[in-house]
């Protein structure tokens, strides 16, 4: 009688083992849109110099499809608004993988020139910047807006 629950509890428990790997390698495979799909993940210095300090942007993207960057020279595709004025500077991010439909992942940090401020009779002053990107497909990214920037004399 040992020997049969022995082999019974070993029978269900490798049954129970075998139907746990079997749904685990059921995942869906993750699908993305062709759409680039930004993040923020940061903003330094904080507060910064006006006039001085280059402002670093760090964000996150996602492209299903793998078509984000150009390599032709004349062509923008990241766009960064500064939100007190609606001055927008434009960038190009170089093609970011040889081939097209593959999923990519990755960083890029944009470096916005010095700032100046909008009244030089403050001593403080917070900006915002709207972010966005262009695939080659003309696919259009969600827009993010940073944290506030603290400018200071």
């Amino acid at each position: 009688m040992g020997f049969d629950r022995l082999f019974l509890s070993l029978f269900y428990t490798s049954l129970l083992l075998a139907f746990v790997l079997n749904c685990s390698s059921c995942k869906k495979k993750e699908e993305i849109g062709p759409a680039p799909v930004i993040r923020f993940v940061s903003l330094q210095p904080n507060p910064a110099v006006k006039n001085t300090d280059v402002i670093k942007i760090l964000i996150e993207y996602t492209d299903g499809d793998g078509d984000l960057g150009e390599n032709t020279p004349d062509k923008k595709n990241l766009f960064v608004t500064d939100m007190r004025n609606e001055i927008t500077y434009a960038y190009r991010i170089s093609q970011l993988a040889p081939t097209t439909g593959i999923i990519i992942r990755g960083n890029l940090q944009v470096h916005l020139p010095p700032q100046g401020m909008m009244n030089d009779a403050n001593s403080t002053e917070t900006v915002t910047y709207r972010i966005y990107l262009v695939d080659r497909a003309g696919n259009r990214s969600n827009e993010l807006v940073t944290p506030a920037l603290t400018l200071r004399q």
